[in-house]
């Protein structure tokens, strides 16, 4: 396996929420920060930094994984400041692999 890739067990109901964190959210390693934490529970996904300043990711995987998932993003990592974080569910696409994109 790649070591850039994350994946889902077979046989488990896959969840896919997208977040968008508000605050001191770029130049703190935030997106690397929700990709290791990604690959660490086999959760598949993308995290980006966007134009407005903010920070958005989708997970999708297992409930727990994906609610952890949602939990690093809300916390950030040391040195950023997370004001604000919407989440949104979506219907799963069976997606793999996580990346920083953008």
């Amino acid at each position: 396996m790649a070591p850039c890739s994350a994946r889902v067990a077979q046989n488990v109901a896959v969840e896919r929420r997208r977040v968008v964190a508000q605050g001191l959210v770029q130049g703190v390693c935030f997106r690397d920060t929700l990709r290791r934490a990604a690959l660490r529970h086999g959760v598949a996904g993308w995290v980006r930094n966007r134009d407005d300043g903010r920070l958005e990711a989708v997970f999708e995987g297992p409930r727990d994984e994906v609610d952890r998932l949602v939990g690093v993003a809300r916390r950030g990592p040391r040195g950023s400041r997370v004001e604000r974080l919407e989440v949104w569910e979506e219907p799963a696409e069976g997606i793999s692999g996580f990346n920083i994109v953008g």
